[in-house]
């Protein structure tokens, strides 16, 4: 199994993402949406990167349980219920990832999105992997 992250010279040079990402041979993980709830089901952190390091976490365990880890994340799409903040925090934020997930980013978007299954969540993250 392999996974190749494509950032062709023509296009504005990706921060904390890939443009694209190719895969070859594995297994393919498809994972839910993961917000910031805690073992018990509550949303937990007041704030965004609070928030979002959870949800990071929650998609890291499950992806560790299907037998991955963070390097085998082809895409993952991010839905922020505030895009500006989601953008006034993106250095914290790449900080969490790349301590979390490491620098082999997977294809990505942030969406805008009104509210989330638990209204009290800023940030749902779902993503694809692919194992070997």
């Amino acid at each position: 199994m392999s996974l190749e992250r494509v950032n062709p010279p023509e296009l504005s040079p990706p921060t904390g993402f890939s443009h694209a990402v190719t895969a070859t041979g594995g297994r393919l993980v498809f994972l839910a949406g993961q917000t910031a709830l805690d073992g018990d089901g509550k949303v937990v952190g007041d704030a965004l990167p609070a928030q979002f390091e959870t949800a990071l976490t929650n998609l890291l365990t499950a992806l560790r349980a299907a037998g991955g880890a963070p390097e085998h994340l082809a895409r993952v799409t991010v839905y922020a219920t505030d895009v500006a903040a989601y953008r006034a925090h993106a250095s914290e934020l790449g900080r969490i990832w790349r301590r979390l997930a490491g620098r082999d980013y997977p294809a990505m978007a942030v969406i805008g999105v009104t509210r989330l299954w638990d209204e009290q969540a800023m940030v749902e993250l779902d993503g694809i992997a692919v194992l070997p």
